[in-house]
Order: C-alpha cells, then sequence, then structure tokens
C-alpha cells in the first residue's frame, strides 16, 4: 500500500545527536503517515517491527561528496534547512568551508553560509531530474549576493534554472528561543520546469498569494534572468553619488560621539568658550539625522584660521585627541591623516545643494524619505549624496517605480533596507525616451510632494510622515500624483503593481546593458551578467 519507507531517506548532520533524533523523528513520521493511509483505505496498516531505518550520516555536508552518500542516479529530491549565518557571524571552519566550496570565486566572501549549499546541490543534480529547494536567508536574494552566488552557479550549470520560489516571509519556529528572521525558499533543477510558480506573503501573518509566471530570476521576480553587479557609476545618465563625509576622529575602541562630533550640550561648551566658532559647527546628518530630526552637529574646520584653532583650548584639546587616534591606527593611511588632525578624513562634502538619500530605512514606510540640503549641511557616512541632483531626480528617485527596483535589489539590515549605490543607484534603469511634457509633468509632481512635506517643517519628522499609519492625506496623494507622472515617463500605459513595474525595469536594464545585436542564426544565452 505505501511505496515511501525510510529507508529511501538519506541526509547529513553536522552533530551526532541531532542525527539521531532526525532518525526517530523519520519513523514517527512515518508512523503519522501510516495512520493517515489507514484512515483513507479502512485497513490497518503498521510497520511493525520496525525493519527499514534512514540513512542519517554524521558529517559536515560542506565537507562530504555527497555522491558516497546517495547515487544522484538515485535521488529524485535535495531539500533543508542550512544554518542561517552571515559573512560576518561565521567562525573561522565555516569560513573555511565557503574557501573549500567556492574556491577563488570572485566576491564569495560577502556571501552567506548557505549559500554553500546551492553550489554543492548544483554540481550533485547536474545532468538528473533531481528537483531541490532550501530554506534560506532572504539576503541571497538581495543585494550584492545575488550577482556573486549566481554567477558562479550559471557559469558552471548552463542548464540551472528556479521552478518555485517562496518570496520573504517571517520564519515561525516552535522552538524556545527561536531566532526572528526571514527567509525565502528556492526551488531549482537542472531541466527546463513545465510550470513555474512565485508565492507571495502579501499579509506577513497570511497565506501567500500564488502566482503562476512564465520564468523566475534570482531576485525571485518574473524577469529576465540577469543578475546585477557593482557598478562604479550610473548605467544610464544620472547624476553621480557618493557617500558622505568621515570624520576618522577616534580610536574603534572609544566611546561616544567622537572628537570631532559635537551634540547640543558639547556644541554650547564650545560657543561659551569661542563665539567665534560659529561659523565652523556645522550640522551633521545622516539617515538618523535625517529621518528622525536628530540634532547633530560637527567640527567644520575647512579654511579656519590658525589663530582661532588655538584659541579654545576645548577644541585644541580635541584636535590633540584626533591626531593621537590617527597616529595609534594601524593603517597607514590613518596614520597619514594625522598631519591634518582639524579636517575630516574623508571630506566628500559638495559645494552645491545635493540630494540626501539615507542608507538605511524602515520597510514599512511606502516610500524612501529623501530630500534636498544646502552645502553648509554635512552629510556623514551613514548616507548617501547626489550633488547637484534636480527636481526630476528627485521625483524619480522618490516614486513606486524606484521603490519597486529598490525592493528587489537592494540588501536588507534585519528587514530594513540598506540602499546601494553602486548595485541599487548605479545600476537603476533611468527613462529613456521621456518627453520634456512628461519630465516636467514628473518635476511639478515631485515638487507638490516637497510642498505637502514643507507644511509639517518643524512639527513632524519624516518618520511621522512616512509612517503608513500616519502619513498626511495631503502627502499621500501627491505620492499618488508622483508615481503617476513618473510611470508615464516609462510608458505610456499604466503599471498594474510593483510586480510589473519590476518586470518592466529588468526588461529595460537588459536592453540599456545589454543592446540587441544582428542575429547569428545560434541560440541566445540563457543568463547574462551586466
Amino acid at each position: 500500500m505505501s511505496r515511501i519507507d525510510v529507508d529511501q531517506m538519506y541526509g547529513i548532520e553536522i552533530c551526532e545527536w541531532p542525527a539521531r533524533i532526525a532518525e526517530v523523528a523519520l519513523w514517527l513520521l512515518d508512523h503519522q503517515m501510516n495512520q493517515r493511509l489507514s484512515e483513507a483505505f479502512g485497513q490497518y496498516y503498521v510497520r511493525l517491527p520496525i525493519t527499514a531505518t534512514p540513512h542519517i550520516v554524521c558529517g559536515n555536508a560542506l565537507r562530504l561528496d555527497w555522491k558516497t552518500l546517495l547515487s544522484p542516479k538515485e535521488c529524485s529530491y535535495v531539500l533543508g534547512n542550512p544554518p542561517f549565518v552571515g559573512k560576518k557571524e561565521q567562525t573561522p571552519e565555516q569560513k573555511s568551508d565557503m574557501d573549500a566550496v567556492f574556491g577563488k570565486a570572485k566576491g564569495s566572501g560577502v556571501l552567506d553560509y548557505v549559500c554553500a549549499w546551492y553550489v554543492k546541490a548544483a554540481d550533485y543534480i547536474q545532468n538528473t531530474r533531481i528537483r531541490t529547494a532550501f530554506v534560506s536567508t532572504n539576503s541571497i536574494t538581495q543585494g550584492e549576493q545575488v550577482g556573486v552566488l549566481w554567477s558562479a552557479l550559471f557559469a558552471k550549470h548552463s542548464r540551472l534554472e528556479i521552478h518555485f520560489a517562496h518570496r520573504t516571509f517571517a520564519w515561525q519556529s516552535e522552538a524556545s528561543g527561536k531566532a526572528h528572521v526571514h527567509v525565502v525558499i528556492i526551488g531549482f533543477a537542472c531541466y527546463p520546469a513545465n510550470s513555474r510558480t512565485i508565492f507571495e506573503y502579501l499579509d506577513p501573518k497570511g497565506d501567500p498569494v500564488i502566482v503562476r509566471v512564465s520564468r523566475i530570476n534570482p531576485y525571485l521576480a518574473d524577469a529576465p534572468n540577469i543578475l546585477i553587479m557593482k557598478r562604479t557609476s550610473p548605467v544610464n545618465g544620472a547624476p553621480g553619488i557618493s557617500y558622505g563625509s568621515m570624520a576618522n576622529d577616534r580610536r574603534k575602541t572609544d566611546k561616544g560621539l567622537g572628537n570631532l562630533i559635537l551634540d547640543a550640550v558639547s556644541r554650547q561648551t564650545l560657543l561659551k568658550e569661542n563665539a567665534a566658532l560659529a561659523p565652523y559647527i556645522r550640522p551633521f546628518v545622516g539617515s538618523e539625522e535625517f529621518i528622525n530630526s536628530t540634532e547633530r552637529w560637527c567640527l567644520w574646520l575647512v579654511d579656519a584660521p590658525p589663530a582661532l584653532l588655538r584659541s579654545s583650548p576645548s577644541l585644541r584639546q580635541r584636535i590633540e585627541a584626533v591626531q593621537q587616534a590617527r597616529q595609534e591606527s594601524n593603517r597607514p593611511e590613518t596614520r597619514a591623516l594625522a598631519r591634518t588632525p582639524a579636517l575630516f578624513g574623508e571630506n566628500r562634502q559638495p559645494d552645491v545643494p545635493y540630494l540626501l538619500i539615507p542608507k538605511v530605512s524602515s520597510e514599512t514606510r511606502p516610500y524612501l524619505p529623501i530630500g534636498f540640503l544646502t552645502p553648509n549641511i554635512i552629510a556623514n557616512g551613514s548616507s548617501l549624496i547626489v550633488p547637484g541632483a534636480s527636481r526630476f531626480h528627485f521625483g524619480i528617485l522618490s516614486s513606486a517605480m524606484h521603490m519597486a527596483w529598490m525592493r528587489f535589489t537592494c540588501g536588507r539590515l534585519e528587514s530594513r533596507y540598506q540602499y546601494s549605490s553602486q548595485i541599487v543607484y548605479n545600476n537603476y534603469p533611468w527613462p529613456q525616451d521621456a518627453t520634456a511634457k512628461q519630465r516636467t509633468a514628473a518635476e511639478t509632481a515631485a515638487q507638490r510632494v516637497l510642498d505637502a512635506r514643507a507644511k509639517h517643517l518643524g512639527t513632524a519628522t519624516l518618520a511621522d510622515l512616512y509612517d503608513p499609519r500616519a502619513m498626511p492625506h495631503e502627502l499621500t496623494m501627491a505620492h499618488e500624483a508622483l508615481d503617476n507622472a513618473v510611470d508615464r515617463c516609462y510608458r505610456p500605459e499604466a503599471f498594474h503593481g510593483d510586480r510589473e513595474r519590476v518586470e518592466y525595469l529588468f526588461a529595460l536594464y537588459e536592453k540599456i546593458t545589454s543592446p540587441l545585436l544582428p542575429s547569428s542564426g545560434g541560440s541566445r544565452r540563457r543568463q547574462k551578467t551586466a
């Protein structure tokens, strides 16, 4: 009656006790399934005495040759829940495992531990009909990791493709002290699928929406199989972007703000000692300060008269502390900066108005809070800046179109968006054929967003304004008008949701980075890396 028995199950577990637990768990599950079989057919069925046993090997799955455990010719499925370990949390032994799997693959140092299982599985299932699926940290489908992992996979396994995918959802564990993680499930094989399915979790606590698609790329989108790699300049005509300025004004072990960074109290102390310092104490703004209107200042002593630097004992003490911290650094570049201790270690401050983009922002916000700042406001390293940006650039980056691109390509810090200049911004496909009328409409709509925000200046932070539960109606309407105007810069027809926007943007990206060539009559490669 039953065609499945526990002796058909093979597995690898690194610790002895969990390996034995896995065997017992399989016997228990077999018993439960036999009970259901009895109920379904009205005939009592029990597998006693137990004569079959699972084949659970105690060992390191990244060091063992899987083919010695079970020949690929005899295998139907490979599935698992590999450890959730990011690059920074990996032990020396785990880093050694990664090196053993990836060798000298370029960029592999950024990958999560789970990525090694994808490589091992891809090698194992090559030239077979084996279906594979892993529960994985969602970070492997975002940001820099996507290009690094899948370029290595596709380079070695040209027939590899994703058959189904569960997009990001919160991991629910019944274990005590359970980890709060966001995961994906990716099912893949080395042969074409008859159908492909994406499970999308619109409601974090509800069941997924099932979407039948024609293809699934490594970002888990129904879009061309393109990999977004780091790019040092914008892909098609956007103004350049950079980090804010870095003070480099303390030892790593020092606590507090630093020696060139001030809070409101330390600022007032310095001004009481010497009021002439006022022009050289500037607002210091990054992601936290910009979004939450947190007050922070910095000593911006560019072009400060030498006599002024010597006139304040407290100021001299701070500059001397910067010099000492830099001299004690292990980095030659930092020690060289000790010659100019009154200045920031890295000065990227523009002398024109600029657009500030927070590097980290809550995933609950419908839009990324960005805005214009004047040159006298110093942007710090927790932000990205676009000098000379126009209202048109603000409008595009504040739109649903750009948000859709960001959600699929950016990395995550926990579940928060982690904006990247080299992955998100520099690869973003800006509209190519927008008319002057369409650009003007987008600029007008962008100004309407800025005006709606300005009405709450001083009484609400950007965190307040972009809280989906508190967002003012006028600002919501202004953003919807901007979304429509930006959509029309890409095509006349309206987009029906972010999924359609992302599909369009990936296709446009493919067009921009891989211009159409005359057909040679041969087959076209599936995977493209830009």
